[in-house]
């Protein structure tokens, strides 16, 4: 059974000022909290129907209902369970790689599926400017399903970190080399931009190299492509051997 403090936290960790006040986050659901459980991360408590219970640390574990769980959970059709994990102490970004950057992302499903789409594709850091969605958000977790607990994920002064690195920096622009023509660096930055507004001028000035999705349309009236679409297309190439 989930105590009244417990639920008052699960409900806390909703927002951003109590995660980082407690320095926990919330995980729902079996694949996601059993990725979570076998990574560097470690568990403070895990709330799970019995039929889930068996493949969790006892100790951790409280078995409740799926009645429970509605209550607690910030999913329509919750899973079999909720956890709450410590959030990992800050780590120094390592200036090898592929890196890739963000500049303001604000949708917390685009933020999920680009820490998807660097697991799939072997990216793993993720440095994100101060203004982007936090990464522990209940909807950024969900939609990485468990990527989250292998990418190292940083907050920083983006517009610093970029002025002070000794590595290429990439940045799409309308007028850049067609992408599908270029060869990428084995250690460089790829810079993504916020969904309305794209990379800002101060961050887009620091950019050595300038590269495009190209267009194929005859009659193309799309200004842009979403952020993790074009991410998955520019991250595709930049792993393709030419």
């Amino acid at each position: 059974m989930v105590s009244k403090n417990q639920i008052k936290l699960i409900q806390k960790l909703q927002q951003k000022k109590y995660r980082f006040q407690h320095q926990m986050f919330i995980v729902e659901g079996k694949k996601s909290i059993l990725e979570f459980l076998h990574s560097n991360f470690n568990v403070e408590q895990i709330f799970v129907t019995e039929y889930f219970s068996d493949k969790l640390p006892k100790s951790k574990t409280t078995i409740t209902t799926k009645e429970e769980l509605k209550k607690i959970s910030s999913l329509k059709n919750p899973d079999e369970g909720i956890a709450i994990f410590k959030i990992p102490e800050k780590q120094p970004i390592q200036h090898k790689g592929l890196i890739l950057a963000l500049d303001d992302i604000r949708d917390p499903g685009n933020l999920g599926t680009i820490i998807r789409l660097c697991d799939w594709f072997g990216v793993q850091q993720l440095v994100c400017s101060e203004q982007t969605t936090d990464c522990y958000n209940p909807k950024v977790v969900q939609a990485s399903m468990g990527s989250l607990s292998r990418i190292k994920i940083h907050y920083t002064d983006l517009q610093n970190f970029l002025s002070n690195i000794a590595l290429p920096i990439y940045a799409t622009a309308m007028n850049g080399e067609n992408v599908h023509q270029t060869v990428f660096q084995e250690d460089f930055i790829l810079i993504m931009g916020n969904e309305a507004n794209g990379i800002s001028e101060e961050i887009f000035k620091l950019a050595t190299k300038k590269i495009t999705i190209p267009r194929f349309g005859q009659v193309q009236q799309t200004e842009s492509l979403n952020v993790a679409t074009a991410t998955a297309i520019l991250l595709n190439e930049a792993r393709k051997e030419k």
